[in-house]
């Protein structure tokens, strides 16, 4: 058994008496500790995917599974504790609160789950020792997603889950902050996904997975990541 799981998956979203199809037939396999890239043109479901995995969206058929365990069939209340203690999110906005440093917009994520890394160490993981009491207003677009990222790791997650996560960055600072989540992941046996429009990106992962009209068009493994310092887009 894979690690994480996709059967016959599927999503219809009703629209008054409109269904719109956003995902059918979707079956693919992570592996534990892996970077999966999810890549796909504006429309194509990854976002539909990465919600359901990450259990804040609930399919129409099929199945998902995390570590064994049927996401799919969760009640509320278990989408809740599988949201709080198994995943880990980072969103191309970064969704940082204002009026909180660094330190305890980290510090807030470790208050709600079991066995959290220590708030300034997971900061110093991503270069960000010297701003923990910095606020976001302070931070540069790079450095805000480094929190971003500090926030989710902090939680030890089993799923990283990342929404186009270099979107609103530049081309340098988008590299740096992909490094640091192919270097820390790699250090720490975090499984990663990643859902992203850039082709370019797709040589850094483990698993490349191509969405297209709802549905897998190919999953293509990779023996031999490639560096983000070696990618050029």
């Amino acid at each position: 058994m894979a690690y994480v799981e996709f059967r016959g998956l599927g999503k219809t979203y009703k629209m008054g008496e409109v269904e719109i199809k956003a995902l059918h037939d979707v079956d693919f396999d992570i592996e534990k500790g892996e970077i999966c890239i999810v890549v796909g043109a504006s429309g194509a479901g990854k976002t539909t995917l990465l919600n359901i995995l990450g259990g804040m969206d609930t399919p129409s058929c099929g199945t998902v599974s995390l570590d064994g365990e049927q996401v799919s069939s969760y009640t509320s209340r278990q989408l809740t504790a599988y949201r709080r203690y198994d995943v880990g999110f980072v969103f191309q906005f970064y969704n940082l609160i204002q009026n909180l440093t660094a330190l305890e917009n980290v510090e807030l994520a470790s208050q709600i789950c079991r066995d959290p890394m220590p708030a300034a160490e997971v900061l110093a993981k991503v270069g960000l020792a010297g701003r923990a009491g910095n606020f976001p207003a302070q931070l540069s677009g790079g450095e805000q997603q480094r929190v971003a990222i500090a926030r989710a790791l902090a939680k030890r997650p089993k799923l990283l889950l990342c929404d186009e996560p270099t979107g609103a960055l530049d081309y340098v600072t988008g590299k740096a902050v992909l490094q640091l989540i192919q270097d820390t992941c790699r250090a720490m046996g975090t499984t990663v996904v990643i859902i992203t429009h850039n082709q370019a990106i797709t040589p850094m992962a483990d698993r490349v997975v191509t969405v297209a009209n709802g549905t897998v068009r190919s999953v293509r493994l990779n023996g031999h990541p490639t560096p983000i310092s070696e990618i050029e887009w």
